[in-house]
């Protein structure tokens, strides 16, 4: 089974988690598009629910598809957010924020009662951090941000480069709220706790990709099929 297999397989095992009536996050990136595909066929099937969309991009497949949208003004409080993660521990900590989308996806999905994660196999990690760990940032001040994010790891013994996205200063990555990302290399992230705890300390961070303790679920797709991780 290839790797785009697995992420469909694993969207498709989702669906059995969506209800009637419900108000439901949409995520972000390929495994979530995937998703957004199989919950259009079961939409025009006569399934009534109301999305809302965690990036201009999700918001724009949505429409194309014909699944009906709202947002968090309209909508504040959500039932349930279905979205994919960059990296899954076995405690269903995650790295997300690959496609550019953290910090909407962070808002949608502490809106939500539940949160579900959908993956492949080569998602799942003993431990966080193999994967650039995303920080999205204000464009105000950068360098002293950057510097201060830098200091605040290696307090945690954490190293490695940490590289604006898009690799330009004059013409960066820009997120749909108009921040920018770092992407910082920090390795096996010991105490992901106490890192999210210090990079909140820094006025110029929006946000940072580490998602602890929001997902309840992670369905996994792998070659051996679906299996459900569930958060202890």
């Amino acid at each position: 089974m290839s790797q785009q297999a697995m992420k469909i397989e694993a969207a498709r095992a989702a669906l059995d988690f969506v209800e009637n009536r419900m108000r439901l996050g949409i995520g972000t990136g390929s495994t979530a598009e995937e998703f957004v595909k199989l919950l259009a066929e079961r939409v025009e099937d006569g399934l009534d629910i109301i999305g809302v969309p965690t990036s201009e991009r999700t918001a724009k497949l949505c429409l194309q598809l014909g699944v009906p949208l709202s947002t968090l003004e309209e909508t504040p409080a959500l039932d349930l957010t279905i979205d994919g993660a960059d990296e899954v521990d076995g405690n269903l900590g995650l790295i997300k924020g690959g496609g550019g989308a953290l910090l909407r996806e962070k808002i949608v999905a502490f809106a939500s009662q539940r949160m579900i994660v959908i993956a492949d196999a080569s998602k799942v990690v003993q431990a966080l951090g193999k994967f650039p760990l995303p920080i999205e940032v204000n464009p105000f001040g950068l360098a002293a941000t950057r510097h201060a994010i830098d200091n605040a790891a290696q307090s945690l013994q954490l190293t490695g480069s940490i590289a604006l996205r898009g690799g330009n200063e004059n013409d960066p990555f820009e997120t749909d709220g108009g921040h920018y990302i770092l992407d910082a290399s920090f390795g096996h992230i010991s105490d992901p706790d106490a890192l999210s705890r210090a990079l909140h300390e820094i006025p110029g961070v929006v946000e940072h990709g580490l998602f602890l303790g929001m997902a309840e679920k992670a369905i996994i797709a792998s070659e051996a099929g679906i299996r459900t991780m569930q958060r202890s």
